[in-house]
């Protein structure tokens, strides 16, 4: 079975239980998480979420980029969350590259010219964190009553750390 068939069968078998199409569109713990696209992570288990509880924002590192940030903002100003929780992982594969090694794969392999592309890999993981707390501080988009906090996923103990900002 192809992965569009599993993905399709288990839709069907979600669909047929369905009972949550009266949740709020405001997340009802009222905040965020920025996290990593890892597949290892499943912010909702790690953090105990339900279905409406939060919204959850991922991307590759876990990263407060420009896009995340749109999101953030759309979330506090148009659906009252007060605050924002950073989660970043170790063993992160954003540690493993560079944008000049990327960017030379994508020359080599794909014929294509991303120069103009910051994929944002970082070196240090607690840093990364750290700018993304500052990233978000310094908004003018978002007020200073914005709350947001950083953590290390660990992914051999399930367990989260604090990153001091």
């Amino acid at each position: 079975m192809s992965a569009r068939d599993q993905l399709l069968a288990a839709n069907e078998t979600y669909a047929s239980g369905f009972a949550k199409g009266d949740l709020p569109m405001p997340p009802g713990r009222r905040f965020a998480v920025v996290t990593c696209m890892d597949a290892r992570l499943d912010p909702a288990k790690f953090l105990g979420l339900q279905e409406g509880d939060a919204h959850v924002i991922r991307n590759a590192g876990g990263l407060v980029t420009d896009d995340a940030l749109r999101s953030l903002v759309i979330s506090h100003w148009l659906l009252g969350t007060q605050e924002a929780f950073v989660i970043a992982h170790g063993d992160c594969g954003m540690l493993t590259f560079t944008n000049d090694d990327l960017r030379r794969k994508l020359s080599d392999e794909a014929d294509a010219d991303a120069s103009g592309i910051d994929f944002h890999p970082f070196s240090d993981l607690d840093e990364s964190v750290r700018a993304s707390l500052r990233k978000i501080a310094e908004s003018p988009l978002l007020p200073d009553s914005f709350a947001a906090t950083g953590y290390v996923y660990d992914v051999t103990s399930g367990r989260l750390r604090e990153v001091a900002a």
